[in-house]
């Protein structure tokens, strides 16, 4: 090993990012597996209309639905910009 090895940037191992995202694939894939159909064409009419009245991303809106044996429970978490980033066009 060189000194100029030490200088020169290493390359990243790809094998490693390749790896967690796979992971995070799974996790999303196991998280919506026996979910209701309508789940993802509700998050997308819900992400539409909060739209109208703040920017916020498409991750902004997660839906989770948890089973038990009283029921379902539908969980949504909205995740809203600082205030100085929120274009209010309502009243």
């Amino acid at each position: 090993m060189s000194l100029l090895d030490f200088l020169r940037p290493r390359p990243k191992n790809t094998a490693n990012i390749a790896r967690e995202r796979l992971r995070i694939i799974v996790a999303q894939e196991r998280a919506t597996r026996g979910g209701p159909d309508y789940l993802p064409l509700l998050r997308n009419e819900l992400l539409e209309v909060i739209r109208k009245y703040v920017h916020v991303g498409a991750e902004a809106v997660q839906i989770n639905v948890e089973r038990s044996s009283e029921g379902e429970v539908l969980e949504l978490s909205v995740a809203l910009p600082e205030t100085g980033a929120a274009t209010g066009t309502g009243g």
